[in-house]
């Protein structure tokens, strides 16, 4: 491996840097990348107990910022096929989704639907800040929660 790889590594693992990698990778799974941010989440609060907090919110706040992206592409792509089609697309195989609006929202933080689930609040053009909202709340949730069953059932510390 290359000397700056593995310097660029060794960088971003350190705590004052791990924050944003978390901010980073937490933002990336939140798109329609297939990634998981939680291993990095994990690792972190593993390694430095007292970024616990500090971390579940930064991963909180990456992962909603990808999600708000994702509604940003599904509003964009909304607006560009009206534009193609020259009409306004009717979604009839979502109007389920439509009944719950915002709130939907809530469930973007489960695996495999709830990254497309941003983008189709988007496409339905949901209003954005409730969206933003909704999606933190369950976000922050997940992470708390699964970061918390993950330290109970792995509760040794690491000695370097």
């Amino acid at each position: 491996m290359p000397d700056w790889i593995t310097y660029l590594m060794e960088l971003l693992a350190l705590p004052e840097f791990g924050l944003s990698t978390v901010f980073l990778v937490s933002f990336l799974s939140a798109t329609l990348l297939p990634l998981g941010s939680e291993p990095a989440v994990f690792g972190l609060i593993k390694l430095n107990p007292e970024l616990f907090w500090p971390t579940i919110l930064v991963a909180t706040a990456g992962n909603t910022a990808g999600g708000a992206v994702s509604w940003l592409m599904g509003l964009g792509t909304h607006k560009a096929v009206d534009r193609a089609r020259g009409t306004h697309v009717d979604v009839r195989a979502l109007r389920w989704l439509e009944r719950f609006g915002p709130r939907a929202c809530l469930m973007s933080w489960l695996p495999v639907v709830g990254d497309p689930l941003c983008a189709v609040a988007g496409w339905l053009k949901f209003p954005f800040w409730p969206c933003v909202m909704y999606m933190a709340i369950g976000k922050f949730a997940r992470y708390l929660t699964m970061t918390a069953a993950l330290l109970w059932f792995f509760p040794g510390t690491l000695h370097p």
